[in-house]
């Protein structure tokens, strides 16, 4: 498979954000599989990574990630459900999904 094949089968797999879904960026790593993330709402929110995650997905600063903000504690904390890679997240700033982050 080629380079460009790969690319454009990643970018039709692009997961966009359901109802309740936020995009965020990754800022600083808090240990406890915890960060602190700068969501696209403007909030800053501490952000968990799930079970299902945390051995599957690495996460780093800088990432673009996709969150879903808890019930309760709504505007502070969130729960990380998918990351997308620099191709998925240049192609959803192109797109105009991100509207007040910078990648």
């Amino acid at each position: 498979m080629s380079d460009e094949q790969q690319t454009n089968e990643e970018i039709l797999r692009t997961r966009i954000p359901l109802e309740g879904e936020i995009f965020a960026i990754v800022t600083e790593m808090l240990g406890a599989n915890k960060m602190r993330v700068e969501c696209d709402d403007g909030n800053i929110r501490i952000g968990r990574i799930p079970g299902k995650l945390r051995k599957r997905v690495w996460i780093r600063v800088g990432d673009l990630v996709l969150v879903q903000p808890w019930k309760v504690q709504s505007n502070e904390r969130c729960d990380i459900i998918w990351r997308y890679t620099s191709t998925q997240a240049n192609w959803l700033k192109k797109k105009g999904y991100i509207k007040n982050l910078n990648i």
